[in-house]
């Protein structure tokens, strides 16, 4: 007999049958695919993200979409604005000068806006907070022109606004306005701000107001926060730039002291 042929016939037989390699192949469950994972994980981290910038936008810092032209040529219609919630938080208070977004309702409107659809509404505010959207009808933003105390008049012989007795070079005013077209002569209370836009001619602000209850004086707690920052456009991001007009105004009670 072959010898070299026994030794193959052994090595064939040790050797697993076709069949049952793949038989054996087929009992094996494969491990469930990772696709389903990673799509869960994005979802996970994507509602993650979605709540800290909501709770970011609610706490720190808002974007908020100048929906008007009330306030150029300092903002524009579409200009996305930073609004800083923390500068009035740990005892500072709105300052002349300051531009500020703030809750208008019971000074600039006597009921916030609520619509049917609360849905709708949630969707809305959120959009808001990310400033994908306007504002709700309740929020303004405009400058500081008056705090607790002062005395504002407008205007003096040569056309200027007055702040305790001072006149006021307002060099962000927009290109041919004058500081008002209405005259008025009033006293801030404590706790309360007037508040106008650099459009004068644009802009209903506290003068549009004095006869309503409230006075057109926006309540210090309403203030939302200060406007620190452009952040859309692009060629226009950057801070805010201040003014130095009411720079050495006295204090209300300085005639007092």
């Amino acid at each position: 007999m072959d010898t070299d042929a026994q030794h193959m016939e052994r090595d064939r037989s040790s050797e697993p049958e076709d069949g049952a390699e793949e038989g054996s192949r087929s009992t094996h469950v494969p491990d469930p695919p990772a696709v389903s994972t990673s799509w869960g994980r994005a979802v996970f981290l994507g509602i993650l993200c979605t709540v800290a910038l909501l709770l970011f936008s609610t706490f720190v810092l808002q974007p908020f979409l100048i929906p008007s032209g009330s306030m150029q040529p300092t903002l524009r219609v579409g200009d996305r604005v930073l609004v800083n919630k923390l500068a009035y938080r740990f005892g500072s208070e709105p300052r002349r000068g300051d531009v500020v977004v703030f809750d208008g309702t019971g000074s600039f409107v006597q009921e916030a806006e609520t619509g049917d659809d609360p849905v709708g509404r949630l969707l809305r505010g959120a959009a808001a907070t990310v400033g994908l959207a306007e504002p709700s009808g309740s929020d303004f933003v405009k400058r500081v022109v008056g705090v607790g105390g002062d005395r504002v008049v407008c205007c003096d012989e040569r056309g200027r606004l007055e702040v305790n007795g001072a006149p006021v070079a307002e060099e962000y005013l927009h290109p041919g306005d004058r500081p008002s077209a209405v005259a008025f002569d009033i006293v801030v209370p404590d706790g309360r701000l007037w508040v106008m836009g650099d459009h004068r001619s644009n802009s209903r602000d506290s003068r549009d107001h004095l006869g309503e209850p409230g006075g057109g004086m926006v309540p210090v707690e309403r203030v939302v926060g200060r406007v620190d920052w452009l952040g859309w456009p692009l060629g226009r991001l950057g801070s805010l730039e201040g003014t130095d007009a009411f720079t050495g105004i006295r204090p209300a009670d300085a005639d007092h002291g």
